[in-house]
């Protein structure tokens, strides 16, 4: 049973901060300190990713293991009436369970949606959880972050160069310099 009032668990759930979470913060300044850098919930762009770093075409969401329910669901083909249950890093309320388990369901049938979207628009999207940020994993997991950026600017880069020939005057203009070096003697 719950031990507050539904007026007081209404006030603590409404303190709850959608943006410029201390999550985040530990993601942006990671980041920072590594060179990267990005804009904040992106207007335009599907799901108002939390953080969007152009140069790489990629969105970063910093997720919550409750809300976005981290491992409670790992196969895609769930349906409506299929249970969800807890697991180590996502407890599920004991009370108003039915409640907590559609909120849950739909904001992870929302995020896949939008990261689709993203994909179509030719986004790259990296979820990092909350899970992940713990001091014991976090340096880990901001250093992956970082190697899958270069990655993907490397990966982005390597395909357009592939059709550009690199210095193609150049063999021409050294040609044309070594005859006229040779005809001075």
């Amino acid at each position: 049973m719950d031990k507050l009032t539904t007026q007081q668990r209404h006030k603590n759930m409404a303190a709850i901060r959608s943006k410029d979470t201390k999550l985040e913060m530990i993601v942006r300044h990671g980041l920072w300190k590594r060179g990267f850098r990005y804009r904040l919930n992106h207007k335009r762009l599907p799901g108002h990713p939390d953080l969007v770093l152009r140069k790489y075409r990629t969105c970063i969401f910093v997720n919550g293991c409750f809300w976005h329910g981290h491992k409670v669901m790992s196969d895609v083909r769930c349906k409506k009436d299929d249970v969800i249950e807890s697991s180590e890093c996502c407890k599920i309320p004991k009370t108003n369970r039915e409640f907590w388990v559609a909120k849950i369901r739909r904001n992870k049938e929302r995020d896949k949606e939008e990261q689709r979207r993203l994909a179509e628009m030719g986004w790259h999207c990296i979820t990092v959880w909350e899970c992940e940020l713990k001091p014991s994993k976090r340096e880990e997991t901001l250093e992956s972050i970082a190697f899958t950026l270069n990655h993907i600017f490397l990966q982005d880069r390597k395909c357009k160069m592939a059709d550009v020939k690199i210095y193609p005057q150049m063999e021409e203009e050294s040609d044309n310099y070594l005859k006229a070096a040779e005809e001075e003697r």
